[in-house]
């Protein structure tokens, strides 16, 4: 940029008396300032993580009590045996057998530990049926450990269940909204084991991680860190990871050092992308998206099958004879119809965002789209990966 703003200068000196040009000048200077401002930078801390900052997966076992009969059944031994065994702690001595409740819910509870969290901390909590309970609301949660995968109790859970659903049902009919099955709990775990996080690793340098691997990506990375922090401490390892050498003069102020460079500046590379749910019909693509010389068709053939059922009843039963009883009669229709024009696309050097533009105009439907970018993606015309979910 700065080597053209010398060659503006020279050409404004040159040119100084010719309005026109100069005036033609300055717009394609201001093409160029606006070529130069659309890639946006975007800060490493929004890119990925140092290496050692994770949270950790924690499960408990426990107990949800005070439904209102809406718990598991008394065919779930496995509810039955956990209420003995919580009872005889207390103390009081029951089979499973001598257990008839429906107020209580086997469940399994789940939290994240962060890298941070301290004794004391609250963590919100999951709460998940495991038996046949049908609902979960206005049930609290027993006090439950969770633990780690090396087996350690970390938190302990306990608290009101709030459920965003619920259902209902009697004498067959059956009212229920989301699922009422799954509850949270806000804070509803205490640490009670703290973690310690370890940023450095073995050779006392950090690791920077990106969460989209990109080789280009990570090398602007490491140029950025290298141009502005400390010249050849970074080094790319691989398509994901970026190795800092952290200067001696930085190296009792971590944490400064650190902050210097979540919030460097770096434009990253993007990848071609087209994301599709079927099962939701989305699609989601960059407008830059390119696709080949392509000619789509596209038509639409629709096939109803109708069945209506009529009961035939027969007059005077009494005086036709024994045997005689109403019959279910069922007429089955099949139409067939088919649109007498097709849809017809050409694109010439489009990108996704046109075609898609193209096929809505002639109507056609979102699953059928998706159905269009399929067979371009196999005819190799579309330069994007297509992610089918």
């Amino acid at each position: 940029m700065e080597q053209i703003a010398d060659v503006v200068g020279a050409m404004m000196r040159y040119l100084k008396g010719r309005s026109a040009l100069v005036g033609l000048l300055f717009c394609f200077v201001s093409f160029l300032s606006m070529g130069q401002a659309a890639a946006e930078a975007i800060r490493l801390k929004d890119l990925g993580r140092f290496s050692g900052w994770r949270e950790n997966a924690l499960v408990g076992y426990g107990l949800v009590t005070g439904l209102a009969g809406t718990g598991d059944s008394l065919t779930n031994k496995a509810t039955r045996q956990s209420i003995s065994n919580m009872l005889s702690q207390f103390g009081l001595t029951l089979t499973p057998d001598q257990i008839a409740s429906r107020n209580v819910a086997a469940v399994m509870v789940n939290a994240n530990l962060s890298p941070f969290a301290r004794v004391g901390d609250g963590l919100d909590i999951t709460v998940t049926s495991i038996g046949d309970a049908r609902s979960l609301v206005g049930g609290a949660l027993m006090v439950t450990p969770l633990k780690g995968p090396d087996g350690k109790i970390y938190a302990l859970a306990q608290g009101a269940l709030s459920v965003g659903g619920y259902k209902y049902d009697a004498a067959g009919n059956v009212v229920q909204k989301n699922h009422p099955t799954v509850g949270s709990v806000p804070n509803g775990a205490t640490v009670e084991v703290s973690l310690r996080s370890e940023n450095l690793n073995r050779d006392g340098n950090l690791t920077f991680l990106l969460t989209s691997a990109d080789y280009t990506t990570v090398s602007r990375v490491a140029n950025a860190i290298n141009a502005n922090l400390c010249r050849g401490c970074a080094k790319a390892e691989d398509a994901a990871s970026v190795e800092i050498n952290i200067p001696n003069d930085q190296k009792h102020k971590l944490i400064d050092f650190m902050t210097r460079i979540e919030n460097l500046q770096v434009e990253p590379d993007r990848r071609a992308r087209v994301v599709v749910n079927e099962r939701t019909g989305t699609i989601v693509a960059g407008g830059d998206v390119k696709i080949d010389k392509v000619a789509i068709s596209q038509g639409d053939l629709r096939v109803t099958i109708s069945t209506e059922n009529t009961a035939s009843q027969p007059i005077l039963v009494s005086q036709t004879g024994e045997g005689v009883r109403t019959a279910i009669v069922s007429n089955t229709r099949v139409d067939v119809s088919e649109l007498n024009e097709s849809g017809f696309v050409a694109a010439n050097n489009n990108t996704v965002a046109d075609l898609v533009q193209s096929l809505t105009k002639i109507k056609t439907s979102t699953r059928d789209i998706i159905s269009v970018l399929r067979a371009i993606k196999a005819a190799g015309a579309l330069h994007a990966e297509l992610i089918i979910q």
